[in-house]
């Protein structure tokens, strides 16, 4: 049996974990908190998964909220015109729902799944002098914790990663009280709202530990007046903030926050990072090889909303890699192609965040506008949030862009 060492319990770590551990791996796996702390904790993030993330949730069978959490059935966008009017304003129909689980809840449960099945779990911050020592006894050591010492092990793959500072300043709130969209109030959908040179507001609803709730997410320009959040402490100041930016830049949406509370305490997040691209392996001051998981190694901007569909798509393309390498060495050549294999995927998610994060052109500014118009537009868009490889068949390239529209017009 081999046996296999995760460091990190977020969405990537756990989903390979119990995956590894379905098919008769023995998996050890390092989290720095409890179950218990992570659920009680700070909210982490504003997962909103796609239909092909969350199928590779079903086919482990680890879906477990399912049936509890709102199922998000379109993707609209909104640009705010300079008298923040509304210049733009759609929603796409998504082929398969999206669903967002709080992942204080999921992270929590499927830790807890992960022990319940025999896994060795190890309550314990790991440093490189730990998984030195751990990588001499396991066939594999994985990390999946984004953050901290060890991300240091990956060196940063500059012809890939075109920015080197943060691009954008967040702030994250977990809300109870916030009205239906009037425009569609008989399903649910995420909301992208673009305030052109000052920054996005996403709205979308989850599951979280009280209940059915909704995540307010600003992502403002750095300098800019929604870079306002550095240094505010009180959770209560940070949602009056995060009202106060919706009311002046975003007013339909602020209009349906007006009995907006926050869900719990520690229902806020705010902070920025630059987005990065990183060399998947790490080496120990031993000699000793380690493979970076996920966003250890593409952590993008949360601006298109693929961080946890990344992290899952990320486990799943790993799992079939170790699987399918039966008892060969793990060595540097398998955890680079391994890595490749992924990148396949992930290359999209990277171009078309660093896009979005970048002025418009103006092709792309006339898509989003006749998206208005044209349902096909509109609903291409929004499933281009499950399978961002689409997007280079009609976004990036101004004649591939007006050939498609010209075609849908057409039609």
């Amino acid at each position: 049996m081999r046996k296999i060492l995760i460091v990190g319990a977020g969405q990537s770590g756990l989903q390979l974990a119990l995956g590894l551990q379905s098919r008769g791996y023995e998996v050890t796996l390092m989290s720095n908190r409890t179950a218990d702390e992570i659920r009680s904790g700070r909210v982490m993030s504003t997962q909103c998964m796609f239909h092909t993330a969350l199928q590779h949730e079903r086919d482990l069978q680890i879906n477990f909220w399912e049936s509890q959490a709102p199922k998000i059935e379109g993707l609209g966008v909104s640009v705010a015109a300079p008298d923040s009017s509304r210049a733009v304003d759609w929603v796409g129909k998504l082929d398969g729902y999206a669903q967002s689980v709080d992942q204080r809840v999921k992270m929590a449960g499927w830790m807890e799944t992960f022990a319940q099945r025999g896994g060795q779990l190890v309550i314990h911050g790991a440093a490189v002098s730990d998984l030195d020592y751990f990588s001499r006894t396991y066939d594999l050591v994985m990390v999946s914790a984004g953050k901290g010492e060890l991300v240091s092990m990956f060196g940063r793959d500059a012809s890939r990663s075109p920015y080197d500072a943060p691009q954008r300043a967040l702030a994250v709130a977990y809300v109870h009280g916030l009205g239906p969209r009037p425009e569609h109030p008989e399903f649910d959908a995420v909301r992208c709202n673009l305030v052109p040179g000052v920054g996005e507001l996403f709205v979308m609803p989850t599951l979280t530990t009280s209940g059915r709730a909704d995540i307010l997410f600003w992502e403002g320009v750095p300098g800019g007046p929604v870079d306002a959040f550095k240094g505010v402490k009180d959770p209560s100041e940070h949602l009056s903030l995060t009202l106060e930016l919706m009311e002046k830049f975003l007013p339909w949406e602020y209009a349906r926050a007006t009995k907006a509370e926050l869900t719990d305490a520690n229902g806020t997040l705010a902070g920025r990072y630059a987005p990065t691209v990183r060399n998947p392996v790490g080496r120990l001051p031993s000699g000793g090889l380690v493979l970076g998981v996920a966003d250890v190694v593409v952590a993008n901007d949360p601006v298109t909303g693929q961080g946890s569909n990344s992290a899952s798509k990320c486990a799943a393309s790993y799992l079939s890699s170790i699987t399918s390498h039966g008892d060969q060495p793990f060595d540097e050549a398998w955890m680079r192609s391994t890595f490749d294999r992924y990148w396949d995927t992930a290359q999209h998610v990277t171009k078309w965040t660093n896009a979005m994060l970048g002025v418009p052109p103006e092709h792309v500014l006339n898509l989003i506008g006749a998206a208005s118009g044209l349902q096909p537009v509109a609903n291409r868009f929004a499933n281009g949030f499950n399978d961002p490889a689409d997007f280079e068949n009609f976004f990036y390239d101004p004649e591939k862009t007006n050939a498609y529209l010209a075609s849908v017009s057409g039609a």
